[in-house]
This record gives C-alpha cells, sequence and structure tokens, in this order.
C-alpha cells in the first residue's frame, strides 16, 4: 500500500483526445508536498507517513509546531495528513513527492471538503419530492411533510431527514482517471468533478477498488531535498527518486 498526496483543487478544464473527444478533468496542484514525520509499528503501534502541504508563516505557527517541522528539516506547512502504508513503502523524511507519484490512466481516490450551501431545504437537501402543487396545499408546497407519528410513536425518530445544514462535509470521490500528470508544475489531472471549491486541499490516494497498474512506482516518485544527494531539476524524474521496489 503507497502513500498518498496532499494537493490543493486548481479548478476545471478539459483536455482532448487524439479523436477529438473532451474529457472534463479537474486540475490538482502539488503545493511542495513533503514527507514530515513516519509512523512506525515500534514506536506507535501503527505504519504511516505524515505528509505537509502549503506554507505558513512562522510566527503563525505553534512553538511545538515548529520543532516537528524543525526536526524533519522542512518549512512550516499549511495542512498535515497522515496516509497508512506498508513496511516497505516509506518514503526518506524531507523527500518532496513529485506529480508522476501517479500514473496516466490509473484510478484514484479523492476527498476533500464539499462547499458549504448553508441552510437547506429538505428537497435540496435530501432531494424530496415535495408536497402536491395544488389541492389543499398552501405556502407549503417544498416542505418536508410529516416527521413522525401521533399517540404510536408519539416522537420523532433521531436521524430523521429534515431541512438543515448542507454542504461542509467530508467527501470521498471513488475511481476518478488520472488523465494527466505534469511533473515540472506539479499538476495532476483526474477526470471528472472533485468535492470541495477551488483553492480547496484534497488528498489523493490510489483507488482501493482497482488495482494498482504495474508500472506505477514503488513505494514512489519523490525528490530529494538538495544536498542530500537529489538529482537535479533536468535530471528526469525515474533519475530524480532511487526508491527501492516495495509493496
Amino acid at each position: 500500500m503507497r502513500s498518498g498526496v496532499i494537493a490543493q483543487k486548481v479548478g476545471m478544464t478539459r483536455v482532448y483526445t487524439d479523436a477529438g473527444e473532451h474529457v472534463p478533468v479537474t486540475v490538482l496542484r502539488l503545493a511542495n508536498c513533503q514527507v514530515v514525520a513516519h509512523r512506525t509499528k515500534e514506536k506507535n503501534g501503527y505504519v504511516a507517513m505524515q505528509l505537509g502541504s502549503g506554507t505558513r508563516k512562522p510566527k503563525n505557527v505553534t512553538k511545538a509546531e515548529r520543532g516537528h517541522f524543525a526536526v524533519a528539516k522542512v518549512e512550516p506547512k499549511r495542512e498535515v495528513v497522515e496516509f497508512r502504508v506498508n513496511d516497505d513503502a516509506l518514503i526518506p523524511v524531507g523527500a518532496e513527492i513529485t506529480a508522476d507519484h501517479f500514473v496516466v490512466g490509473q484510478f484514484v481516490d479523492v476527498t476533500g471538503t464539499s462547499i458549504g450551501k448553508g441552510f437547506a431545504g429538505p428537497m435540496k437537501r435530501w432531494n424530496f419530492g415535495g408536497l402536491r402543487a395544488s389541492h389543499g396545499v398552501s405556502i407549503s408546497h417544498r416542505s418536508h411533510g410529516s416527521t413522525g407519528g401521533r399517540q404510536d410513536p408519539g416522537k420523532t425518530f433521531k436521524n430523521k431527514k429534515m431541512a438543515g445544514h448542507l454542504g461542509v462535509e467530508r467527501v470521498t470521490t471513488l475511481n476518478l482517471k488520472v488523465v494527466q500528470t505534469d511533473v515540472a508544475r506539479g499538476l495532476i489531472l483526474v477526470e471528472g468533478a472533485v468535492p470541495g471549491g477551488k483553492g480547496g486541499w484534497i488528498t489523493v490516494r490510489d483507488a482501493v477498488k482497482k488495482s494498482l497498474p504495474k508500472d506505477a512506482p514503488r513505494p514512489g516518485k519523490f525528490r530529494l531535498p538538495a544536498g542530500d544527494g537529489a538529482a537535479s531539476d533536468a535530471a528526469p524524474a525515474a533519475e530524480a527518486s532511487t526508491p527501492g521496489e516495495g509493496a
């Protein structure tokens, strides 16, 4: 099991195939996504990688957080997320994961926070059909109707679908295909829509319901910090990352 990445949603556009058909895609940008820490079985009871993305001003970071980032020798990050991985899928601390971590044609699962809609009625929130347009219904055409019995059960059951706050929820979209990757600009183009608005933070993982392509890099594609034996930017990405074969 490989690590996922933290990306930022740029927006939607479309790309054209060789046959002239257009494919709607969402553009995701890797904003300096680096490995911040490791979680090991011996110390933490599980194996995972902690990734950070984006930037924050040091004055807006607590002293404890500054120390945590200083140990990894990375600048303070805007978003920090842990990804469970196998023992042999750990990437060195401080390494920056590149866009070719995912290969064109593979499927990914994307998780984000949905756009907030405020207080919404039952028709918009739960797709209710509403009441009749005439014949006895006055004013309350878009209401949800009865919420429960009278004497029996004499109450409204918990989790009854009613009007209320809509959006700002964790949403995962499964099996989105990777259409293109741009390593130089750190862009990943996935087919279809992605939860959240422009500028929102997204996590991208290998699809759990699809098999991982054989040509997918293991444990992943990454770029080591300058001075740690990393190749130059002009070198191919395959030379910049020197992982061993793993899960």
